[in-house]
């Protein structure tokens, strides 16, 4: 199969928030971006969301204009369902060896009618976006408001029994396809590969993943949202509405038995919004969050925070021990209360639904194919973190979003931001050779 050639003057890898708004500040520019994404659609985590904190505006109302704007931008060329093989350097730049994945679907040609998932005789779990919560097609468009809107087969368990094909009215159907190979030529690279989270089953003290009404941050955040896999809050065991929910903070950060040990800075304020959501869904529902510490560090955060308790969400400091359930399934919470006066008792609680605060972990390691340094958490270290907060040890790579280290949305795009300004800089010194632009000694920066 013959090879694609691109040239370009940026490669963004990664399409959630920070990459597609680097992306866009770069296409803007009058730069030529490749934006790679592994996904069969770019929007990332935040398309996941309900909310977003402080403000609770609406998650897709947010990213879905950001999404349709990257794929129709003239000057961004969007890989989707595609993964980076290997990167090579090279006089001016960097030579990329990217390897799109079939969908067995002709992007030319599809419309996104959904006339073959309509058709499709077999579902399987949807792990992917809902955590085998609902279902989807064996062959399927990612989600109402993905982009591209492209259908994927799922090719391990499809039956070949050609409903699809005859349902299609473009004739997109294409069980031939094999991976096609892309070569990148680009002068610069960022990185904006994300997060993942703690996984749920991380601790056996939480019941490791077995216990069902015992659900993650993430999960939470799908009943939560209108596209949501339910419409609303149910138990996963019994379909029934909590009236009783507890969330138990640092459920995946500063747990030096889980390697994590850093705080991942999203938890409390995202365990707060949910919260108060909650409170709004379910009116009557007693919502109580365990916490070590309650870190509210950004702009109106802390006014966030003391809405939440005005609204009744109760509050209790404390470390819960370990969590088990009762004959009805049932979360009953062990925790260590401590009180205002630093005196501790320890008390079993029993609620209908317990919500872990997982943490930030990095989405991947980009050491071994990008050749830039981790620190000991596994996040892109960066050699003056202060002053060139983008800027890489690698002369022509650059990072942004997670990649570099756990932060919210609002951090992101502005990380992304001073990415796509640093990527600029580089490009317009020397021709792009960057030998300016990268020749800043490091130094440490000392506080009073």
């Amino acid at each position: 199969m013959p090879t694609e050639h691109i040239k370009v003057d940026a490669l963004v890898v990664g399409g959630g928030i920070a990459g597609m708004q680097t992306a866009l500040d770069l296409g803007d520019q009058g730069y030529q971006v490749a934006l790679v994404e592994r996904q069969s659609s770019i929007g990332g985590k935040m398309i996941d969301l309900s909310k977003v904190f402080p403000t609770l505006d609406c998650c897709s109302c947010i990213t879905t204009p950001k999404m349709s704007a990257t794929a129709h931008h003239d000057n961004i060329n969007l890989l989707t369902y595609s993964e980076i093989e290997s990167i090579n350097r090279n006089g001016n730049g960097f030579t990329v060896q990217v390897t799109k994945k079939p969908r067995y679907v002709r992007e030319d040609d599809c419309t996104g009618c959904r006339s073959c998932e309509l058709v499709c005789p077999l579902e399987v779990s949807e792990d992917e976006h809902e955590f085998g919560r609902t279902s989807h097609r064996i062959v399927y468009v990612p989600f109402s408001t993905a982009v591209p809107q492209k259908a994927v087969v799922d090719i391990d368990n499809c039956i070949f029994c050609g409903k699809c094909i005859q349902a299609c009215p473009s004739d997109a159907i294409d069980f031939t396809q094999q991976p096609e190979p892309v070569e990148i030529e680009t002068r610069s690279i960022v990185l904006a590969t994300g997060f993942e989270t703690t996984p749920i089953d991380a601790k056996k003290e939480y019941g490791a993943g077995k216990l069902r009404n015992v659900i993650s941050g993430m999960m939470m955040e799908r009943l939560l949202a209108p596209t949501g896999p339910y419409g609303r809050v149910l138990r996963p065991s019994d379909g029934k509405m909590p009236a009783s929910i507890a969330y138990v903070q640092c459920a995946g950060s500063r747990d030096q038995t889980l390697g994590v040990t850093y705080c991942s800075r999203v938890c409390c304020m995202y365990a707060i919004k949910q919260a108060m959501l909650l409170s709004g869904a379910l009116p009557l529902a007693e919502i109580t969050i365990y916490y070590m510490d309650i870190r509210t560090f950004g702009k109106g955060y802390e006014q966030f925070y003391q809405n939440a308790k005005a609204m009744g969400v109760e509050f209790l400091k404390g470390k819960v021990a370990r969590i088990t359930e009762d004959a009805d399934q049932n979360p009953i919470v062990r925790v260590e209360l401590i009180d205002e006066f630093g005196k501790t008792r320890v008390t079993e609680r029993q609620h209908d639904l317990v919500v872990l605060s997982v943490g930030l972990l990095p989405g991947g390691n980009p050491q071994a194919k990008f050749g830039v340094p981790v620190g000991e958490d596994g996040f892109i270290q960066v050699p003056d973190y202060n002053v060139f907060p983008a800027v890489t040890s690698q002369p022509g790579i650059f990072v942004t979003g997670t990649a570099l280290g756990p932060m919210d949305i609002v951090d992101s795009i502005m990380m992304a931001g001073a990415a796509a300004s640093a990527t600029a800089s580089y490009l317009e010194s020397s021709n792009g050779s960057g030998k300016e632009a990268q020749s800043q000694p490091e130094r440490s920066v000392e506080y009073a």
